[in-house]
Order: structure tokens, then sequence, then C-alpha cells
């Protein structure tokens, strides 16, 4: 009964903690898109595009344009994709827009306009990193992607693409081309800080490794490198030999010894690396 509590106790603060990413990223997209964003017309995809284009358009107040959009299809997200669809995404939902209204007399940061993409892309980015981590979402395009995908079995990916690629053209044609470029440059940004939030900067490698003296170079692994190996049975296609693989994963300083010890042991040994973007497990993150 005890060990259920706490198990209990843990989930509740896990919950907890994961609502408060999803409010402090809300707020951070928000702030980015206020002070950098929509005060330079840079519609980057997304709700907050389509915000901006309709501020620059019609003078519509982007927090109000971003919340008649966002509830609707948080609906349409749970009548297509079910009621996993989740809490928290709906806290994000609303969250964003009214952090958007909050902050919205807060001073542009820059009136430079590849500035404003290159932070702007980089706090949104941020504050999405930091909703997903929450394991939720700020809702917007991405329910419309899904509903696209799950209807039409094209790609996640695509669909995101193409909603995020017709955002962009549209303000490239009403506002200004360079605008439209500038927002391309924001996306980029903000998917690779997405990523960086993610994984961090710890990347690590996947190395296999192919020797005759395989037994040699696994025990070198253990104990200088310090590193556990897994034995992948595997036969050579050229001479149908079995041919174990040895595959460990190492961090990105270990890697340059890691070869230098193969080496000595097998000059003629065949590695391969391969970036492994995250790992989780004994020696590594354990969460």
């Amino acid at each position: 009964m005890g060990r259920t509590s706490a198990y209990a106790t843990q989930g509740i603060g896990r919950e907890l903690a994961d609502y408060g990413l999803v409010l402090i990223g809300s707020a951070f997209v928000a702030t980015a898109f206020n002070i950098f964003l929509l005060p330079n017309e840079i519609a980057s995809g997304g709700v907050s595009g389509i915000s901006t284009i309709t501020k620059s358009l019609f003078d519509w107040n982007p927090a109000f344009v971003q919340g008649a959009l966002n509830i609707p299809l948080f609906l349409i997200g749970i009548f297509f994709l079910g009621k996993s669809f989740g809490l928290k995404s709906l806290v994000g939902t609303i969250a964003l827009p009214l952090f958007v209204y909050l902050t919205q007399t807060i001073e542009p940061a820059t009136e430079n306009a590849l500035l404003a993409a290159i932070f702007g892309g980089m706090g949104v980015g941020l504050g999405l990193g930091i909703v997903f981590k929450g394991r939720a979402s700020t809702g917007g395009v991405d329910v419309a992607a899904q509903v696209i995908h799950r209807t039409t079995h094209l790609s996640l990916g695509l669909c995101i693409a193409m909603i995020d690629g017709l955002i962009v053209t549209t303000a490239a044609l009403a506002i200004d081309l360079e605008k439209g470029l500038l927002a391309l440059v924001a996306l980029f940004v903000t998917s690779r800080t997405i990523d960086f939030v993610q994984v961090g900067f710890n990347r690590s490698k996947n190395v296999m490794i192919i020797s005759k003296e395989m037994e040699s170079v696994r025990l070198a692994v253990l104990q200088e490198i310090d590193r556990g190996v897994t034995v992948l049975r595997a036969v050579g296609g050229y001479t149908n030999e079995e041919r174990p693989i040895i595959m460990c994963v190492v961090e990105q300083s270990e890697f340059t010894k890691l070869t230098q010890t193969v080496k000595q042991i097998d000059p003629s040994a065949f590695v391969i690396a391969m970036d492994a973007a995250e790992v989780l497990g004994e020696g590594f993150k354990t969460n």
C-alpha cells in the first residue's frame, strides 16, 4: 500500500510538473511572437503565422485570432483523434492565445527583420520544446495536420510542411516576398531549437565494429572504454561466413579513444559510426 501511495504521489507530481511546463512554454512562445515576429510581420507558419497575416491585412488582434482558431481546431482534434488528445493540450491551446494577449504591450526587441526571424524562431522553438517536454502541444495547425494525416494517409511531416508552406506563401504574397523568405528562416531556427531542447548538447555515437579480433575488441571496450557492448550475429555477404558485429554507444568525447583502441588491436577492423540523438539507460540519461 505504501509503495502504491508513493507511486501515486510521484505520478501527481509529474502531472503538475507537466502542466507547469505547458504554461511556461506557452509564455515563451507568446513573448517571442510579440517582441520579435509580429512587429516585423514574420508569419513563420502555424496559427501564429495566420494571426500575423490577419493583423497585417485587417488589423485583427492576434490573440483573438489565435483563440478563435485554436479552440475549434482542438474540438476537431477530439472528434477525429479521440479523447486521448489530452487535457494538457487543451491547457496549451487556451494558454497560448491568453499569453499572447497578456504580452502584447511589450515593446519590440528589434526592428531588424533578420534578427527578429532568428531570435523569434529561437524563442518559439524554446517554448514549443518546453511544451513538448510537458507531453502536450499548443494545438493549432498541428491538429489539422494530424487530421489530414489520419484521413489521407499522407505522412505527418508532409502534412505539417504543406500547411506551413501554404501559410508562408500566403504571407509572401499578402505582405512581402522578403518577409516570406524570413519566415522560412524562422521556421528552420524553430525546428532546430526544438531539437536542442528535446535532445540537448549531449549527442552520442552508435558504433558498429566488425573485426577478426572480436573477443579482444569486446574486452577492450568493456575495460578500457568502460562501455557496455552488444554482440550481433551476422553473416558476411561475400564470404558467407559468420561475422559477429560489436555494437556499443559512446559519448562524443569517447569516440576517438574507441577508434584508436580498436585500430591498435586490429588495424583492418571495419568501424561504422552513426549519430545517436538520445540514449536512455545506464551510463547515459535515465529518463
